[in-house]
């Protein structure tokens, strides 16, 4: 069969992507941009992959008539602040593209709904639902509250503020209630509902067994973790107030976390689990999910993260506006050293960042990580996805991965933080010598103004680090 699979490089779709090919279908991967869009080799026959993007009705064009089926997973949390706008017109193109074409099902993942007072976030959701209910063709939809795994964004808060807090004092929407569901549970559901009959033109809840507060999840993350924690609720933190305190003290953007502020008020409670036994699906308890979500952190054997998308800094565009490193009206630090063992550099460059830190000076690398949050920046919390592997696309701390060729001996990283100007990082390794430039493209006088002021810091910290890499 061929699939349609929108939002391919997203959380869910990277996750989704493999066993839909283990299950010997031929898939079609929409994607705003090639450059960010990683898969194994021994796929490259069974995936094609489309530049679309649906609010450009021109560019889905590509999108081949002889489908079977489509996967609708583009939402847009914390993109603009008109993203519910954005995500009705994506909605209406997709469409319009897709009623053109042989596809049989829409599968669409949408969130929990039955609240009578909506935050704008499931609004959204729920008016993207009724968009998709009008295509020619039927539509499946698949309600989800929290879901926990190891990369979402909610585990990662999660576990954000219990690795960093003993003792937490938080506001009142701690004690509601939602029904929080495994990953692996997700994926069971959208494979099994793919061209099933039974669920055609009908929408279900999906959730795991347990019904908990946001304060039980806490606890029991932390019970898992073997750790002690003490939280205390109180009544006064308004929501912004509330957004801050996720913003400082998690890996979260502050857009965000105010997204997810405002939904945290709602209670996400399945109404019913008749998809369980329509599909055959136990879902497993929060604590499994929980168990397994740390295993494969400890594995590392994170698939996909929510830090490597776009809305998780302030990197906008595709990758390939950022591949070329200016050099006009730039101010350029180069440095270069002889290489002693290649696969030993290359190795720790691949490893830059994150728990591994930046080889040398981390704690002023942390400092400006520090800086950057009080200016609203994404700081250095985001860390990176996996300890070894970098792709094109991914988040390294407050840098984004713009180019990666580890045979060749590129990495190329474009600067996320708050700063009057754009930034570059760039490590090459050419005939055993290695190559490592800090490029600064200022922006009027402010920009001149930081390149000098940062000057004298650069001088041992990146000639520290070329050291450590040698």
């Amino acid at each position: 069969m061929k699939i349609l699979l929108t939002g391919a490089t997203g959380y869910i779709g990277k996750r989704l992507l493999p066993l839909l090919l283990d299950h010997g279908n031929e898939v079609i991967c929409c994607v705003r941009d090639k450059n960010r869009f990683y898969f194994p080799e021994q796929f490259e026959n069974k995936i094609q992959v489309i530049e679309a993007d649906f609010l450009d009705p021109e560019s889905l064009k590509s999108i081949p008539d002889d489908i079977d089926a489509a996967y609708y997973l583009i939402h847009s949390m914390s993109g603009a602040s008109n993203y519910d706008q954005l995500e009705s017109i994506s909605a209406h193109y997709f469409i319009e593209k897709i009623n053109q074409t042989n596809a049989k099902q829409i599968i669409y993942l949408s969130g929990i709904v039955n609240d009578k007072s909506l935050s704008k976030h499931l609004s959204s959701r729920k008016a993207v639902e009724d968009i998709l209910k009008t295509a020619a063709l039927p539509l499946t939809v698949l309600r989800a509250g929290i879901i926990v795994g190891s990369g979402s964004a909610s585990f990662e808060i999660i576990r954000d503020l219990v690795d960093k807090l003993p003792l937490m004092i938080t506001p009142k929407w701690l004690n509601t209630k939602c029904q929080p569901i495994a990953i692996s549970d997700v994926l069971e559901f959208l494979i099994r509902s793919l061209l099933n009959p039974a669920v055609y033109g009908e929408s279900f809840d999906i959730g795991g067994p347990d019904i908990l507060t946001y304060k039980e999840m806490l606890l029991e993350f932390a019970r898992a973790k073997k750790l002690r924690r003490y939280i205390y609720t109180v009544p006064v933190m308004t929501p912004k107030l509330s957004s801050y305190w996720l913003y400082f003290v998690t890996s979260t953007s502050f857009k965000l976390a105010s997204a997810l502020v405002s939904s945290m008020k709602v209670e996400v409670i399945c109404r019913d689990n008749r998809i369980n036994s329509l599909l055959g699906v136990t879902p497993i308890t929060y604590r499994q999910a929980l168990e397994r979500a740390l295993k494969k952190i400890s594995d590392d054997d994170i698939i996909s993260s929510w830090k490597d998308s776009r809305v998780s800094g302030q990197f906008k565009g595709n990758v390939s506006q950022y591949l070329k490193v200016p050099k006009k009206g730039c101010y350029i630090d180069r440095r270069k050293r002889a290489v002693i063992n290649r696969e030993y550099t290359i190795a720790r460059i691949w490893s830059i960042g994150g728990e591994t830190g930046w080889y040398y000076a981390d704690w002023l690398w942390e400092l400006r990580g520090f800086i950057d949050k009080v200016f609203g920046g994404v700081g250095t919390r985001r860390g990176r996805t996996h300890k070894t592997q970098i792709h094109a696309g991914d988040a390294l701390d407050f840098w984004r991965v713009v180019y990666a060729d580890k045979k060749q001996g590129k990495l190329v990283l474009y600067a996320e933080m708050k700063l009057p100007g754009e930034a570059w990082l760039e490590f090459k390794i050419i005939n055993n010598t290695l190559y490592q430039a800090a490029t600064f493209k200022p922006h009027g006088l402010m920009g001149r103004l930081y390149w000098y002021a940062v000057l004298p810091f650069h001088g041992f910290i990146f000639d520290g680090m070329l050291k450590k890499l040698i």
